[in-house]
């Protein structure tokens, strides 16, 4: 992929995976070719991530085209900035994950998503989870947060839980 083109690229083959599921064709890996795989990885992004955005759009229209390139813009900028297009060795362990039903200051499924955009900015998400699942979507939507954005507030914040906590309160405060 490159820079000047990711963009393009990165729909081209969002509207491949989504045709695919719509044909019935199903497995990541039997969506991309080698090349488009090396494309993909070498801005930190996996074929697992490209087809849980266009299953899960497939069957219940979201999230959309722009909510996956605003959330894979972001890993890709983390990716190559932050990381020097390194890909971490690091696999999150589901096993470790706050129950869903988890709160901190009154707020459900914080705890929960906290360490799966850690592990999403990072490129650290187990095949079997997806950043922004339909509880996700939830969390996002009750807090009038973009998973893009909560992303960025992740990356401004590493380290600093607290932080993270506060604004997506105070987010809640100004709705």
């Amino acid at each position: 992929m490159k820079n000047y083109e990711s963009l393009r690229e990165l729909r081209a083959l969002w509207e491949k995976a989504v045709k695919l599921y719509g044909t019935g064709q199903r497995g990541a890996a039997s969506y991309f070719t080698h090349a488009e795989v090396k494309t993909l990885a070498g801005h930190g992004h996996t074929a697992q991530e490209v087809y849980d955005f266009a299953e899960d759009f497939t069957n219940g229209g979201e999230p959309t085209l722009e909510d996956f390139i605003a959330v894979a813009e972001v890993r890709r900028e983390f990716f190559l900035e932050v990381q020097k297009g390194k890909l971490s060795a690091t696999i999150l362990d589901m096993n470790t994950l706050p129950p869903k039903t988890a709160s901190v200051k009154g707020i459900e499924w914080l705890p929960r998503i906290l360490p799966k955009a850690k592990a999403k900015l990072h490129g650290e998400m187990p095949p079997e989870l997806m950043y922004g699942c339909g509880g996700d979507r939830r969390f996002f939507r009750d807090n009038d947060i973009h998973p893009a954005e909560f992303l960025r507030i992740i990356w401004a914040n590493l380290g600093n839980d607290e932080a993270v906590i506060n604004w997506v309160v105070a987010r809640n405060a100004s709705k």
